[in-house]
């Protein structure tokens, strides 16, 4: 199955391949959703079938949204199709756009918008086991701590999530 993401290729938003567009590096929408339960982040491990960072501890779920696909509605489909979560509606937390290459000559540049999705650590999920592997409750102290102390379990746009936009997506936890 081809699937196609929304792409920017001289300015003009256009339809390009996933695959070429992470093999060309092209600019791309994306969205990513953390679901909290308290202080605790619900993280993932990828698939091992996924064609890039299997294996690795990512957000709660990512994913590039479909043409003309609202963000919030794109996050809300995947927390499902990743997950089994429903019933949670995340709310935005902001923007971010970055560079990464994730192996195997396959590059990330991506333009994401962030949700936060709060529940109970109890929540119900439903693994789909070609996403995802296993997750796991973090508090989010321990989270960055893993993530510095041990980089290559971590995908790298987790990296980059808890390195450069900690404050805007967890606020008032990076403080405390």
């Amino acid at each position: 199955m081809t699937i196609m993401i929304p792409t920017w290729i001289d300015g003009e938003l256009t339809a390009v391949e996933k695959l070429d567009a992470h093999l060309r590096g092209l600019r791309h929408k994306a969205v990513s959703v953390f679901v909290m339960a308290k202080s605790k982040v619900l993280i993932q491990r990828r698939a091992l079938g996924k064609y890039h960072t299997p294996g690795l501890w990512a957000n709660t779920c990512c994913t590039h949204p479909e043409w003309d696909e609202d963000p919030t509605h794109c996050a809300i489909r995947r927390l499902d199709e990743e997950l089994g979560i429903q019933g949670l509606y995340p709310v935005h937390m902001g923007q971010v756009e970055y560079r990464a290459d994730v192996g195997d000559g396959l590059i990330e540049h991506e333009v994401v918008e962030l949700f936060i999705a709060q529940t109970v650590e109890d929540l119900k999920l439903s693994l789909n086991p070609d996403e995802v592997m296993e997750t796991r409750w973090v508090d989010f102290h321990d989270l960055v701590d893993e993530v510095k102390t041990q980089p290559d379990l971590f995908t790298p746009w987790m990296r980059i999530y808890l390195a450069k936009h900690a404050e805007m997506i967890f606020g008032k936890l990076v403080a405390a």
